[in-house]
């Protein structure tokens, strides 16, 4: 005989654990809206003490579900894969055929840009101090009209 699910079971001890006391506090003749919420807070603490081993098991059965542990493979897979490697292959050899043609015509030129030329020590040094002395003879200048 097959086992009863751990879904199943784990679910009609919860009913149960609601049911039992609702129907006890329903004799008891307590309001129908006020019964439902303890009978609903009692099945919430009884259920979290004693069924910790099958919701356990409830939560391992659903995380084996979500997360195989073998990965699903396709049937045409394989075929796929087979067809996308010629592809690959066939345009890698294209390239190289147009690559090889390419530098059989082609032959390389010199380059018509001229080098570049570094400046001398000198020259660049009175580059940057030009506008500082500038800076101080126009100050010389004004001193001077001023008195």
């Amino acid at each position: 005989m097959k086992a009863v699910p751990s879904w199943l079971s784990y679910s009609v001890y919860r009913i149960l654990m609601f049911a039992v006391p609702l129907a006890v506090l329903l004799m008891l003749s307590i309001v129908w809206w006020l019964s439902a919420i303890v009978a609903a807070l009692i099945g919430l603490c009884l259920s979290y003490i004693f069924l910790r081993k099958p919701r356990e098991k409830v939560a391992l059965d659903l995380y084996t579900a979500r997360h195989p542990s073998a990965e699903i493979v396709h049937p045409d897979a394989e075929s796929e894969d087979a067809a996308i490697d010629r592809a690959a292959d066939a345009a890698a050899a294209s390239a190289e055929a147009a690559d090889a043609a390419g530098r059989a015509t082609t032959t390389p030129t010199a380059s018509a840009a001229p080098a570049p030329t570094v400046a001398s020590a000198p020259a660049a040094q009175a580059a940057t101090t030009a506008p500082a002395a500038t800076a101080v003879s126009a100050v010389s200048e004004r001193e001077g009209s001023a008195q």
